[in-house]
Formats: structure tokens, sequence, C-alpha cells
């Protein structure tokens, strides 16, 4: 009998998705969720896939492999997608592809399965990954295929007595892990319909937080967060230490509407609280000991590296050559940041460094001001003479003559 692995959320799309392949296939379905720091969501996850009749069903925790290996280092590239969205949910798809194909090839599976669908992004991801991985691998994705909406699969899984935390009144989808949560469907498709206060999860409603801002202090060791407000802790607990203080103000709310890969657009609704105030404190300690021109270019590359992990290229040679370059540039990023919280603001109010590249002395109008003022006239001259031949040769050349009249006249 063939033997297909599953991704198993234990959400609507993979509990359909495991009497769909039964049927389908006339397969051993085993079911595999991976632990990226869903907290709650994986309660009983083992038990309700063996009911809804997986074969076996593993559970693995990687939420140490996911801050370590995909998180951090793209927070130090500082990939955020068009602007707004820090990649919680393609962060975790490489690493739950990679998971899927190694428990394939220890189950002695040729096929592998998600419940991604045919017009979002991850479909991509999972797919490209795996194949990288092992290009020899099947992969399947029943919600392709099987071409029922959403109310539908309710209807197959109510039909089937399948138990799934989801209903025609409450139609959300939703991932999330320890870098954020995505929530999609029901009244978000209209990008004009502000969200419902019941989609959130991770935050207060900014206008309910506290009226009084709380300050958070980061430290960074070359580019990784080591400390909050003085009190050193492991990554993993610092992310959720920082996700409880900056969701009780508010902070990590994003509402977009983003291009997606196979070339729609979508509005999406996340939630990331510690990813926003990580990148904002990261991006603004390099600031402060980065020099400019190198600055300038990793800003540029930090958009692409973005698009990589957005378009499922993880396991890619550009990549690695990224992360070499980010690395290198890392090496300076240490100090410490203070953030202010109030109301779902987030701003940066203070940095230093030991290498900081801000000099007082130099940038101060103060006494004790050592910039050479007398040398700024030869500065300017200098700088300025492309622009100032230019504007010579321009203004020696002929106007042109009033229409009508002739230059001989």
């Amino acid at each position: 009998m063939e033997r297909i692995v599953l991704a198993y959320s234990g959400g609507l799309d993979t509990s359909v998705a495991v009497k769909w392949l039964m049927d389908r296939y006339d397969a051993e379905i085993v079911a595999v969720t991976i632990d990226l720091g869903q907290g709650k969501e994986l309660d009983d996850v083992r038990e309700r896939a063996l009911a809804v009749g997986a074969v076996r069903a593993h559970v693995v925790d990687a939420r140490e492999e996911f801050v370590r290996d995909y998180i951090l280092p793209a927070l130090q590239a500082g990939a955020v997608y068009e602007g707004h969205y820090p990649l919680a949910t393609a962060l975790g798809r490489p690493l739950i592809a990679q998971k899927l194909v190694e428990i394939a090839e220890m189950e002695d599976a040729g096929s592998i399965a998600h419940g991604c669908t045919g017009k979002g992004n991850d479909q991509v991801r999972m797919d490209v990954s795996a194949r990288a991985l092992n290009p020899s691998i099947n992969v399947v994705a029943p919600a392709r295929v099987w071409g029922m909406t959403r109310p539908e699969e309710i209807e197959y899984a109510r039909t089937h007595g399948i138990p799934v935390p989801a209903s025609v009144d409450s139609p959300y989808s939703t991932d999330s892990n320890l870098w954020g949560r995505s929530i999609e469907c029901g009244v978000l498709e209209d990008p004009w319909t502000e969200p419902p206060e019941e989609i959130y999860a991770l935050t207060r409603s900014p206008a309910e937080a506290p009226d009084d801002p709380a300050y958070v202090e980061l430290e960074f060791e070359r580019g990784v967060p080591k400390a909050v407000n003085g009190v050193a802790m492991p990554l993993t607990e610092l992310i959720n230490s920082l996700e409880t203080i900056a969701g009780a103000h508010g902070v990590g709310r994003i509402d977009m509407v983003e291009n997606r890969l196979v070339g729609i657009k979508s509005r999406e609704i996340y939630e990331a609280p510690a990813a926003v105030v990580l990148h904002a404190a990261h991006r603004a300690l390099e600031a402060l000991v980065v020099p400019r021109d190198l600055e300038r270019l990793k800003t540029d590359l930090a958009r692409r590296y973005a698009d990589l992990v957005y378009d499922g290229l993880w396991f890619t040679p550009l990549r690695e050559a990224l992360d070499a370059f980010t690395a290198k540039v890392q090496e300076q990023v240490t100090g410490e940041v203070r953030l202010r919280l109030l109301k779902g603001d987030c701003r940066v109010v203070g940095r230093k460094s030991p290498l900081a590249l801000y000099e007082p002395a130099l940038a101060t109008y103060d006494e004790g001001d050592r910039f050479d003022h007398a040398a700024a006239e030869g500065f300017i001259r200098i700088w300025g003479l492309p622009v100032e031949t230019a504007a010579s040769r321009s203004a020696g050349r002929r106007a042109p003559a009033p229409a009508g009249v002739s230059r001989d006249e």
C-alpha cells in the first residue's frame, strides 16, 4: 500500500486531507506536525491526527532550529516583505518541508503532502523546498485538486465526522509560529473592511492598551539579540517575552495588500509583536555602527532576501551567499537600543554601541565641536565641480530665437 507523509496542522484543510488522501490514493497517511511555536494549537494534535485516520502521527519540536537557522538569519538580513510583512509563515515552510522529506525517508514513503491551496504562496514554498532537498520526491497537494470551497470543506468534514476548529460563521484561516501569526479569509478578503477585533490573538487593541508607555531595552552582540531590559535569555525565550510585552501595548498589527508570488494581490492581516520590535531595534543599531555605503547596499539586499524567502527559494546558493554577506556585517552590530511602546506605536528612542560610528565631537553644534568648518568650502567646490561645469556649458549655448524672429535681425 502506498504511504504518504502529510504535513498536519490540525486545521480544516489538513484534517480533511487525511480522509481525502486515504480514499483517493488508497494510501496510509503518516501525519507530521512541526512545532514552530504554535502553542495551544498543538494541544492533542497527535490524538486528533490519529482520530481522523492517520496510521501514525509524529510531532517534531523544531522551535530552537527555527529560531537559530531561519528567524535569526532573516532578522539579521532585515528581511521584511514589501516593507511590512516579517515573513513568519514564509520562514516556517522550508523547515517544514525539510522535516517532511526526512520523515518520508524514515517511513519509506515516496510522497509527501500538504494542505496549501492552488493560488497561495505556501504551495510554491513547500514544493520547491522539498524538491531542492530530494528531487525525486512526489508532492501531493489535495487543496489544489479537490476543488472544494471553504464552506464545502466544512460540510465534508461534518459529513465524515472530522472535528475541525472552523465553522461557516467563523471562516478564518490562520497560521502561527514563534515569529508571528497570519489571518485570512472571510470578511478580510474585502480590503475596504476594517478587521474585526475577534481575529487578533497576540495583540491588544491599541485603544485598550495602557495609557502609559513601556520602555524596552534590547542588547545585541554581533547581531544576535541577547537580553531584554538587562535580563539575558535564550533567543526563543526573548522572542516570547517581547511578544507578551509588545502585544500588551497593541504593537505588531499589520494590515496590507501584498503581491503574491502567483501574480495576484491579496489583503493580508498579520500579528508579529516580537518581530516588529526586533526589526526596528536591529535596523537602528545597524544605522549606528555600519558605514553609509555598506548600510545602503545591505538595505538593497534586504529586499532581495525578503523576496527569496517569500518566493520559496530558501534552499538556494543565492540565500547562502546573502547569509555570508550578512554575517560579515553583523560583526559590528553590538550595542543597545531603547524602544518606546505606546498604543500600537513602536518607536526607537535611544541607541548606543562601543562600535558606534557616531562621534559626538563631530556632530555637535555646541562647545567641543571638532569639525573643520574651514574645509567645507573647498569640499563643496570640488563636490559641485561637475554640476558647475555642466551649468557653464549650458549657459554658453545660444538661446533659441523667438518664434518668427531671425537671428540675423
